[in-house]
């Protein structure tokens, strides 16, 4: 594995369409939003900044290089890999027949429950980790070693505090003694695939940047706000902040409410950064 970026720094992408215009937009290490009216370009360029991360990710192309008409410049300058996610809001139905089949959980009809799936497993991958990082700390004999070992936990612990705060108004908790996400309401034991699709989404988002256990990644994101309450659109970035502050938000969206709550001097337009 090569040396991994703190940030992406800029992205470059070369005819937004065929023949189209020239994007060339540098990046915040902590809080980027896009927006512009309908038909813009905002997703197409989340969408190829995806693409380009992940040919660096395959090796098939080089931080800085252009690849497909993507250029996606690291920060620091010799960084060759960067962390990354990317989240995609719509509850469509999971259409794709080849997946469809192989997977044993019939459960998972759309393309959220498709994410929770996924995220299961990162979710026992990460218990496990920080299981063993635990363990490390409390056996290595070192009394300074024991603080830290409470450290590990706390962003589980904050992680299953926020979802119980913002799931408060229906009543459900996250089920604290399972290693998979479950959850209770009145009594009743849910799976994630029972709750609503703005429940879903959140949960996604705020699983997916706990999993990234405090690591400096990109968090890629379309219109996050699709499905969520007003509320939680307004909490949504800040939420985010406080489980990894080392996370770089890069997102579209069309919600004057996503940006209320302090954000509102981080948003691009797209055409401020096209030629």
């Amino acid at each position: 594995m090569g040396k991994q970026a703190e940030y992406i720094s800029s992205i470059e992408i070369k005819a937004l369409w065929k023949g189209g215009r020239h994007i060339v937009w540098n990046l915040r290490p902590d809080v980027n939003i896009l927006s512009g009216i309908n038909g813009v370009g905002k997703s197409t360029i989340i969408n190829h900044s995806a693409k380009g991360l992940h040919l660096i990710d395959s090796g098939e192309l080089h931080a800085g290089e252009v690849g497909k008409n993507v250029s996606i410049t690291l920060y620091p300058e010799d960084a060759t890999c960067m962390k990354f996610d990317v989240i995609r809001s719509f509850d469509r139905p999971l259409l794709h027949s080849d997946l469809l089949e192989k997977l044993s959980d019939s459960r998972v009809k759309t393309e959220l429950d498709w994410q929770i799936y996924k995220l299961q497993k990162r979710y026992l991958d990460y218990q496990v980790n920080i299981g063993n990082r635990i363990i490390e700390l409390l056996t290595s004999g070192n009394p300074e070693d024991a603080m830290l070992a409470a450290e590990v936990s706390k962003p589980k612990t904050q992680f299953q505090d926020l979802i119980d705060q913002l799931f408060s108004d229906t009543n459900k908790t996250i089920d604290r003694k399972n290693n998979e996400i479950q959850f209770f309401q009145n009594g009743e034991t849910l799976t994630p695939y029972q709750l609503s699709s703005g429940e879903k989404q959140l949960l996604v988002i705020m699983l997916t940047v706990l999993v990234e256990n405090r690591e400096h990644y990109a968090l890629l994101m379309d219109e996050p706000e699709i499905s969520l309450h007003i509320e939680w659109q307004q909490q949504l970035i800040g939420l985010i902040r406080k489980l990894n502050p080392n996370a770089q938000i890069i997102l579209s969206t069309h919600s004057p409410a996503l940006i209320m709550d302090g954000w509102m001097d981080l948003v691009t337009e797209v055409n401020e950064i096209s030629n």
